[in-house]
């Protein structure tokens, strides 16, 4: 039964991911880069400290007695993720967001997931244990999964772009057009891949600290004092971008006024971008700790799940209604493939745990 919620906590997570950037669309008068910062100190900052300290009994103990080493790799590798996350944002502008999406998610998934037990030299004994090829298919399937979806959304560009034909698409930061070009893009698409696949490691390299805080009491909530060190490395490198573009395109000041739209509404619509996004990584914790023997497999399950979700909140939204035939077959082909690699690696859980 813990593994059943293990597994519903990571769909409710993978939920609120693929719902997060849903919000923008309501941003009006703002650069990317204002929205963008404005959400990740949320995400990023804010909501793991405020989290922590409600979920965390005698934080400042338990971050007094966890080892400085856990917090400071775990902070360094969310800092890699937050350079991953800039590469994925400047790979999209040059091969578009579903082959960026299929490239860079589809690696995240297999190396963010075999990665940890790779390092901590377990994964030739998981390889041997019960279950283990209904984890390795699994996983293998949620990539190939990923790939089709990738696909199926380069195909829904092309369709768009046959009955739009002088449409062009526009840098987030609303100054250069985006041009096609996959020697700049896939190795973007790569970079982007590694470096994300790096924030499930941070997360596994800061156990030593939610050991201690489950010694406190934290219980289930153990990986919420994680998200402080992970989370604010990715804040600091996603700040450093901003500012950047802040000062290239002069924008600082867009914080105190939304041109032709409403302030309050935008800092809204930010709160509720970061309220999701964090959404993620707090039922994730959640989901983490239930997985019995192969938690390492979390990953996996959370980026399957994203994707498949994702995908769904795009049909609801009618996203697809003007693709091909073609295209919807190629789509639902995607999502039966990604159910199955969910349904597999929870088999594969479950005899773990027999």
């Amino acid at each position: 039964m813990e593994l059943i919620n293990g597994v519903l906590f990571h769909a409710t997570g993978a939920s609120s991911a693929a719902l997060c950037y849903t919000p923008e669309k309501k941003v009006v008068g703002w650069s990317w880069q204002t929205y963008w910062l404005a959400q990740a100190f949320v995400c990023w900052l804010a909501l793991p400290v405020i989290l922590a300290f409600v979920t965390i009994p005698q934080l400042a103990t338990v971050l007094k007695e966890a080892p400085s080493s856990a917090m400071i790799n775990s902070f360094l590798l969310g800092m890699a993720y937050g350079v991953g996350g800039t590469a994925f944002g400047i790979a999209i502008r040059y091969v578009g967001f579903s082959l960026t999406y299929a490239i860079a998610v589809g690696i995240s998934c297999v190396l963010g997931t075999l990665l940890p037990p790779l390092v901590h030299g377990t994964l030739g004994d998981v390889l041997k244990s019960n279950g283990a090829s209904f984890l390795i298919f699994g996983i293998v399937l949620g990539a190939i999964g990923i790939a089709l979806c990738g696909m199926a959304g380069r195909n829904k560009e092309k369709d768009i772009e046959k009955t739009q034909a002088d449409k062009t698409d526009i840098e987030k930061t609303g100054s250069i057009k985006s041009t096609f070009s996959l020697a700049k893009g896939l190795p973007l698409c790569l970079l982007a891949g590694i470096l994300s696949a790096l924030y499930g490691f941070s997360l596994d390299q800061g156990q030593p600290i939610a050991d201690v805080a489950a010694k406190y009491g934290a219980d289930n909530f153990q990986g919420n004092v994680i998200y402080i060190f992970s989370n604010s490395g990715a804040f600091v490198t996603t700040l450093f971008y901003c500012l950047y573009l802040h000062k290239k395109n002069n924008s600082f000041k867009e914080y105190g006024t939304a041109g032709s739209g409403s302030l309050a509404k935008n800092y809204l619509m930010s709160l509720l971008t970061g309220v999701l996004w964090y959404g993620q990584f707090f039922f994730y914790g959640l989901g983490h700790v239930r997985m019995g023997n192969y938690k390492f497999t979390s990953w996996a399950i959370h980026m399957i799940m994203l994707v498949l979700f994702s995908s769904i909140a795009g049909l609801i939204m009618k996203e697809w209604k003007n693709c091909s035939a073609v295209t919807r077959r190629l789509l639902i082909l995607a999502l039966l493939v990604l159910i199955a690699a969910v349904l597999l690696l929870t088999y594969g859980n479950y005899l773990g745990g027999v």
